[in-house]
C-alpha cells in the first residue's frame, strides 16, 4: 500500500481491552489519523493476534496503513502493510528481506543520526527519532534536541523523518516547523476522553496544513 508519510502516527497503547482499543482507534482514524501502529509489549501472542488482526480490518475500512511493532511474523501472517522495529528489535535490513520491497519499514533511531543513515541504507521506509520531551508511556535514554531534523537533512537522510515523545499538538508545532513528516502519538490521543479523541486528532492534523 503506497502512503504519504504526513500527518499523525498513531501508536497504541497497552490496552487489553480491544472494544476500548478499538472505539478510540476508530475514532482516531475518522478524524484524520494518517498512520497506525499496533504496539503492545505485554500482550500475550494470542491477544496480540486478536488486537491486531482487528485493528487491520479497521484501518482497511479507513484506507489507512497498519504496521506491526517488532514482530514481522505477525506482519506476515496477517499481511499488515510493514513493521516498525527499534534498537533491540531485528533489525532494518532483516525485516526489509522478510517482508519485500513493497512494505513499510520503520526504524527507531532516538537521537542518532548516524543510524539514521545506516537504516535509510537498510531500506527504511521512515525514521523515528526521539524522544524529544518526557512521555508518559516510553523510557528514552536520550533527549533529543529539535535541530536533528536539520542534522538528518544535511547528512543525507532523504526518507520521512517521524518524530516521537511525550508529543502534543502544542510542543509538536516546532517539530513540524522543522521540517518533521509525522507526528507519533500515544497518550495524546488514547489518554483522552472519547469525545477528546477527534479533537486531538484534528489539532495534530492541523500542524501540517500550516507548514
Amino acid at each position: 500500500m503506497h502512503t504519504e508519510f504526513r500527518g499523525l502516527y498513531l501508536v497504541t497503547p497497552d490496552w487489553d481491552d480491544t472494544d476500548r482499543l478499538l472505539a478510540a482507534s476508530d475514532a482516531a482514524l475518522a478524524a484524520g489519523a494518517a498512520l497506525l501502529q499496533y504496539r503492545h509489549k505485554e500482550a500475550s501472542p494470542a491477544l496480540r493476534r486478536e488486537q491486531a488482526g482487528a485493528l487491520l480490518a479497521l484501518c482497511r475500512r479507513h484506507g489507512v496503513p497498519f504496521i506491526v511493532n517488532d514482530h514481522i511474523d505477525l506482519c506476515l501472517a496477517l499481511d499488515a502493510d510493514g513493521v516498525h522495529v527499534g534498537g533491540l528489535d531485528a533489525g532494518v535490513a532483516a525485516a526489509r528481506a522478510a517482508l519485500g520491497p513493497d512494505k513499510i519499514v520503520g526504524a527507531s533511531c532516538y537521537g542518532d543520526v548516524a543510524r539514521a543513515i545506516d537504516a535509510q541504507a537498510a531500506g527504511a521506509s521512515y525514521v523515528a527519532f526521539g524522544g524529544f520531551y518526557p512521555s508518559r508511556v516510553k523510557k528514552y535514554a536520550v533527549t533529543t534536541q529539535p535541530d536533528i531534523l536539520a542534522q538528518a537533512r544535511a547528512a543525507g537522510v532523504t526518507v520521512p523523518a517521524v518524530v516521537i515523545g511525550g508529543m502534543t499538538p502544542v510542543n509538536a508545532a516546532v517539530l513540524v516547523a522543522a521540517g518533521a513528516d509525522m507526528v507519533a502519538a500515544i497518550s495524546s490521543v488514547y489518554g483522552m476522553e472519547p469525545a477528546g479523541v477527534t479533537s486531538a486528532v484534528q489539532a495534530f492534523t492541523a500542524l501540517f496544513s500550516r507548514r
